[in-house]
């Protein structure tokens, strides 16, 4: 785990006790800080008291909300990303108290800007945007283990951030950061930062577009001059963050690579995944990588599940599951990616429309609509001119779809909406999907 003496004889207090709160709680308790921990799940509180039964004898931890209890001398509260700040009580009670909020990934930069005055230096390279940006981390990340570099993925994707390795001196963080986690970081100053696109997403967390674009653009605030932002400006919010960003900017096009160049990388098919290969290949450039390395590791890329996964092929029918295209404009570019689709989408919608979407419509044989949003969408297809079943859940849907597919066409569940109203998640969407395609005659 990441641990630090910047840390040592402080007095934090973490509020949410998922993964990330418990890699957050082991870090500060190596590091000889003191912590109150809480969660409002009793289950979460049991656990913790069997996980930490000697932190709490010494009284190094102590289980106790921090709202109703004695935060003299606290340093810090660090709560967990999905803790709305907008909503929640504990936003004013800091303010007021005059206690910082922060998160993990603040802590992790502390760590960080300390071990940089010591003389080591670990390169970090941030990466954000609406949609594309765990495909690009894992690209960026899997690149620079194919060149033989020490590199940690972390941040918004794989292990919790505190709980990886430290790297040796020269070895390169590469972190998939959410909105949420920026607006908790500070003093995060990326070697690269990285802004793969944004459109309208988590509006009410934000209190619209413009806080959630404002939220994106502390990422590149943070940095020095002497750093690096490369910025996909292919929607126009980027090319305004493109224009104040403190650090060199390199701009990039998913235009910038070819279709034929594409067929090479088979888990990088359709304009979304050019997009993040033009930023991997730009980022590869910066740091140093040979080019050879850098289109063998486009060529093997393995892909992320549940990101235009290709999870079976039967009878001439390729079924993918993108479960992570939670918007349209996710969604589109998917769509985009093969001439002939059977489209299951649905769930719970975060905008009325399917706009970004009407481009490939011409690429659907027919589409199959589920959850919440099923009539709605359903109704904006028909007056499109799209074949419609509406199918309520997705057992149906892939049956449905399974049985109207033809050779050399593709089942993609690609469903432009979160998935809370059916599944507790993507991925559980997702591996219902490939359950439901494991299953078919």
């Amino acid at each position: 785990m990441i641990i630090s003496p910047v840390f040592s004889g402080k007095f934090y207090a973490v509020l949410g006790l998922a993964r990330s709160g418990l890699a957050t709680i082991d870090a500060l308790l190596a590091s000889k800080a003191k912590v109150m921990a809480w969660d409002n799940r009793s289950e979460a509180r049991m656990a913790l008291q069997t996980r930490y039964a000697l932190a709490i004898a010494r009284g190094d931890l102590l289980i106790s909300d921090p709202m109703v209890s004695d935060v003299f001398g606290l340093t810090a509260f660090v709560v967990s990303p999905g803790i709305p700040l907008n909503r929640h009580p504990i936003t004013i009670f800091a303010k007021e108290a005059g206690i910082p909020i922060i998160g993990d990934i603040e802590l992790f930069a502390q760590a960080r800007n300390f071990w940089q005055k010591s003389g080591k230096h670990c390169p970090v390279i941030g990466i954000t945007g609406t949609n594309g940006k765990s495909t690009t981390t894992a690209l960026i990340h899997h690149i620079l283990k194919e060149a033989g570099r020490a590199t940690v993925m972390g941040g918004n994707i794989g292990l919790p951030l505190l709980a990886a390795t430290p790297l040796p001196d020269g070895g390169i963080y590469v972190l998939e950061l959410s909105s949420y986690q920026i607006d908790l970081t500070f003093s995060l100053d990326c070697d690269i930062a990285v802004l793969t696109n944004i459109t309208p997403d988590h509006l009410d967390r934000h209190g619209g577009f413009d806080g959630y674009m404002k939220a994106k653009a502390r990422l590149f605030g943070m940095q020095s001059s002497t750093h690096y932002a490369v910025i996909a400006t292919d929607d126009i919010p980027s090319r305004v963050i493109s224009k104040k960003c403190p650090a060199r900017v390199v701009t990039v096009h998913a235009d910038n690579i070819t279709a034929e160049e594409q067929i090479d990388w088979p888990a990088l098919q359709g304009p979304h995944n050019a997009q993040n290969a033009v930023i991997a290949i730009a980022v590869m450039r910066l740091i140093g990588i040979d080019e050879t390395i850098i289109s063998k590791a486009l060529a093997n890329y393995p892909g992320l599940p549940h990101r235009m996964q290709r999870v079976a092929e039967r009878n001439g029918v390729l079924f993918i599951n993108d479960s992570k295209a939670t918007n349209a404009t996710a969604t589109a570019p998917a769509l985009a990616a093969f001439p002939a689709i059977h489209w299951i989408l649905g769930g719970v919608p975060k905008t009325e429309d399917l706009d970004p979407c009407k481009p490939y419509y011409n690429h659907v044989k027919q589409a199959y609509t589920i959850g919440q949003a099923g009539p709605v969408y359903a109704a904006l297809l028909r007056e499109s001119g799209v074949a419609v079943v509406e199918c309520e859940t997705l057992e149906k849907a892939v049956t449905m779809a399974a049985q109207a597919a033809r050779n050399d066409e593709v089942v993609m569940l690609t469903p432009a909406c979160a998935s809370f109203d059916q599944f507790s998640d993507y991925e559980a969407r997702g591996q219902a999907f490939q359950q439901f395609v494991e299953a078919l005659d």
